[in-house]
């Protein structure tokens, strides 16, 4: 499962900004879709409805980085942490407490 989660945001992060927001749409109409059937019948996987929410605040947080970033703003910390971990030689030093 955790694989699958690493590809998704792999490949969201993939994707241009037009592309990203039609998969915010195509989400949010799914995510319509289950709570309506969700309200009428038992769902066959309920916690699809969990997964879509989230996939969908992910699309949004990172349309909002890269609005962050083409503004000119100052990154946010957790862009800054997710930067570190990449070049793990610069900045990424773990403090002793």
């Amino acid at each position: 499962m955790a694989g699958e989660l690493q590809k998704f945001r792999e490949e969201i992060r993939g994707l241009s900004d037009g592309d990203l927001r039609k998969r915010v749409a195509e989400l949010e109409e799914e995510r319509f879709r289950l709570k309506f059937r969700a309200a009428t019948e038992t769902l066959e996987q309920p916690l699809r409805l969990r997964t879509v929410r989230r996939d969908i605040a992910r699309c949004l947080t990172i349309l909002r980085e890269r609005e962050l970033a083409a503004a000119g703003g100052e990154q946010s910390p957790k862009a800054r942490r997710r930067a570190n971990r990449r070049a793990p030689g610069k900045g990424a030093t773990k403090s002793a407490k």
